[in-house]
């Protein structure tokens, strides 16, 4: 934001133009100086908030404040004259990402009094279509359809392992609960039987908000199914009776920072929805460009974007759930953003015999607090597949939605917890919930037990 960044942006945007074709577009993340005077106010929060929102706010006691009003229309449209494209924005944190295909049209916006500050977030080519995915299984993942005379078929060890299974026979199985699932996509969720019963609130893509999520990239499906999947005999995931928005945020054609802003601008839809609870299993650290990724001093849930907003979202009563990172065999090692945000449920990945996943990232942050927060099954989870067949997967994007799920359940049957009293029940109710480590946090979450932690407590209180 200094004098100094703004000198390095230009001589940036000159090579750029230099470097780039015609065929290329640009974005560039706009920092504003604020959100100018806005249309909305919040003595009238029904005007930008659901019922749902407002009513979960009223619920945790939360008020609304100038951080949740819109950016003015009147600072959208300066931008517009000034010869660019807004694509989305975020009212929390006062920035617009722009589109235009002269990299030098952002020096008419740098030139606004509103503007304190540009980034270049992304170069690409114009349109881009959708990623194909193979029609067979990935490799080394064995497709099942075979049913089990289990009623949670392919899934109950990695249930059981979270003592999940108690918290389901007490009935609470996630009913009257919303969650938002931010991830790649989500291919052929709509068509697939396991998901037949499955209570689709709603869909949002902001990587192209004309294209459905039901196409291109299938990460989201098997994520979505650890949760959502519904069928006895073959998979019954950890929260089958909650109600979801499927939310796009990542785009699988490159690796750019606007993906942060895709994932803000999911996170305050959410949050404008009136979910409960977010499970993401999206993390960022490097990206394709040279010098637009971050060092690991920065892990310290205050300086990525994306990171702030994790936070902010917390702050909001939203009960998040992120994946830790599969850096942990790489040269990075560490978690990934957001999961240094402090006030979020950052889980990690073990295998059946509960070791750590070589895979999953480690900790700690860089001002030292314990993350991973929990770990979960996340070597060969059991996974439904773009052809609804049974996989096994690896990866933190599973053990993440594998204990959201059965997160969403527990705070379903305990109402009253705050989001964060919620993460705090998990932890305390973790295997090593007395020595925490780099590596698994506090350890494996017993979310029984942490039901009847918060039932003693109560009982004590009368």
């Amino acid at each position: 934001m200094s004098s100094i960044r703004g000198l390095g942006l230009l001589l940036l945007l000159t090579l750029l133009t230099l470097e780039v074709g015609a065929d290329e577009m640009y974005r560039f993340r706009v920092y504003l100086k604020d959100k100018g005077a806005s249309e909305f106010s919040v003595d009238r929060p029904e005007e930008f908030l659901s019922e749902k929102a407002i009513a979960r706010r009223l619920k945790r006691n939360i008020a609304v404040t100038e951080v949740d009003l819109p950016v003015s229309q009147l600072y959208i449209d300066s931008l517009v004259s000034a010869g660019v494209v807004p694509v989305v924005h975020s009212r929390w944190l006062a920035t617009v990402v722009v589109e235009c295909m002269d990299s030098l049209a952002v020096e008419k916006v740098k030139e606004l009094s509103i503007v304190d500050s540009v980034k270049w977030v992304w170069k690409g080519e114009i349109g881009g279509g959708v990623c194909e995915i193979p029609e067979t299984p990935a490799g080394g993942n064995e497709a099942k359809d075979e049913l089990l005379d289990e009623p949670y078929g392919y899934a109950y060890n990695q249930i059981k392992m979270l003592n999940g299974i108690k918290l389901h026979e007490k009935g609470y199985r996630g009913k009257n609960m919303m969650v938002a699932v931010i991830d790649a996509g989500f291919l052929n969720v709509n068509t697939i039987d396991v998901f037949k019963s499955l209570n689709i609130l709603g869909t949002r893509n902001f990587v192209l908000p004309e294209e459905s999520v039901y196409v291109g990239d299938d990460h989201g499906t098997k994520v979505l199914s650890c949760m959502a999947a519904n069928t006895t005999g073959l998979m019954i995931g950890t929260a089958p009776e909650a109600s979801y928005w499927l939310i796009k945020s990542e785009d699988s054609r490159s690796e750019f920072p606007v993906e942060e802003d895709y994932w803000a601008a999911a996170v305050e839809f959410a949050d404008s929805a009136g979910v409960d609870v977010i499970s993401s299993s999206l993390g960022y650290f490097s990206y394709d460009a040279e010098g637009m990724g971050y060092c690991q001093t920065a892990l310290d849930g205050n300086t990525a974007l994306i990171s702030r907003v994790a936070q902010l979202a917390s702050e909001k009563g939203i009960l998040l759930f992120c994946s830790a990172g599969n850096e942990g065999n790489g040269s990075w090692g560490k978690i990934t953003f957001p999961s240094d945000a402090a006030g979020i449920l950052t889980v990690g990945s073990i295998t059946s015999d509960k070791k750590r996943s070589v895979f999953s990232s480690i900790g700690f942050t860089s001002d030292y607090r314990v993350k991973p927060d929990v770990v979960a099954l996340g070597t060969g989870s059991c996974v439904i597949g773009p052809l609804g067949d049974i996989r096994y997967a690896n990866g933190t994007s599973f053990s993440t939605p594998i204990l959201a799920g059965l997160g969403v359940c527990l705070w379903q049957a305990l109402p009253w917890l705050s989001n964060y009293e919620i993460i705090d029940l998990l932890r305390e109710s973790s295997s090593q919930y007395k020595r925490p480590d780099a590596e698994l946090g506090y350890g494996i979450p017993d979310v029984f037990k942490a039901y009847k932690i918060e039932h003693n407590h109560v009982s004590l209180s009368r």
